[in-house]
């Protein structure tokens, strides 16, 4: 049998624990008895708050933990960028994957992840809203902000929350090939593989902590401004400032270039316009300034990894 040890702590997001071993369980049901997985929870001693409140009890302790597990995964939970995890967890953590065929983590399990120095030079995911965090804590390693799950080697991470449920798919996927993933989401009501990545669900534009900066100014007359040819001098000339003076100020307060910003407030108003009206794609396309459909389908396309049709028809109501 293929063993998986899942790592929990007090205070661990339940549905980081809960998704994937449901997606391991439900696999057992279309495989032999000697492909099938087999899921050990390891925490501490006694029972347990999920971040949720609901009660928990491992089936080994941190200290009793075996070696030798095929697959190591690490839950999150809301409190780990903040906190620091438990050294005696963290320490399993290390002792295991030394072990483990593969390590992964779950949503901000990867915090964990990398306090055990496993996260140096590899490339990684977490919730899109703790990714800048992550890369802040350990810069030797590569965040990727957008993917659902990311593989670099033995080493398997996933984005926020549910995206445990991709990545435990993309496992069984891995293991037992598409057939048996596909009737795995079937019977959960998942998607095999979702489209796109978690920038769906994640703003690209954060608005300006201080709104007397000249970055708050700069991001009001964009979003005023967007059916307009916004350049640079545009920009520019908001602030009385020389281009290069500009430029050299946006890239200190914005972390982008000021092309990407506009992109970004078209892509976020024309999303807030998907999710939310009833509007033509072209008179979403005119409004936010992409200039015709096209132009925003390839923009959606190559940010988004989805059409404009088919992020609309992600968050369409059931009613509509």
């Amino acid at each position: 049998m293929r063993s998986v040890a899942v790592v929990v702590f007090s205070g661990v997001q339940a549905i980081d624990v809960s998704g994937p071993m449901d997606v391991f369980e439900e696999a057992n049901a279309f495989l032999p008895g000697e492909d099938r997985y087999q899921v050990e929870v390891i925490g501490p001693e006694g029972m347990f708050t999920a971040s949720n409140g609901m009660r928990m009890v491992s089936h080994r302790t941190y200290d009793d933990a075996i070696n030798g597990y095929d697959l190591l995964l690490v839950a999150g939970g809301p409190r780990l960028p903040e906190d620091s995890p438990d050294n005696v967890m963290v320490e399993c953590v290390r002792r295991l994957s030394k072990s483990a065929r593969r390590t992964g983590s779950v949503c901000t399990g990867a915090f964990v992840l990398g306090h055990a120095g496993l996260l140096a030079g590899r490339r990684v995911t977490t919730h899109w809203q703790n990714a800048d965090a992550l890369a802040k804590r350990f810069p030797d390693t590569v965040v990727d902000r957008d993917r659902i799950y990311v593989r670099d080697g033995d080493l398997i991470t996933s984005a926020g929350v549910t995206a445990g449920i991709d990545l435990a798919l993309a496992i069984v996927r891995e293991d037992h090939g598409s057939t048996v993933s596909l009737a795995v989401a079937k019977r959960l009501v998942v998607v095999a593989q979702r489209q796109g990545g978690q920038s769906q669900f994640s703003p690209y534009l954060v608005a300006p902590s201080d709104p007397t900066s000249p970055l708050a100014t700069i991001s009001g007359f964009v979003m005023t401004n967007l059916r307009a040819r916004l350049t640079v001098d545009d920009l520019a000339d908001q602030l009385n400032m020389s281009r290069r003076s500009f430029a050299r100020l946006f890239a200190e307060q914005a972390r982008t270039t000021p092309a990407e910003f506009v992109e970004n407030a078209r892509l976020d108003a024309a999303r807030n316009l998907l999710e939310g009206s009833h509007l033509a794609l072209k008179e979403i396309a005119y409004e936010c300034g992409f200039g015709s459909p096209h132009r925003m389908r390839q923009v959606f396309s190559r940010r988004l990894g989805v059409t404009p049709g088919q992020y609309r028809a992600s968050f369409q109501r059931p009613d509509e």
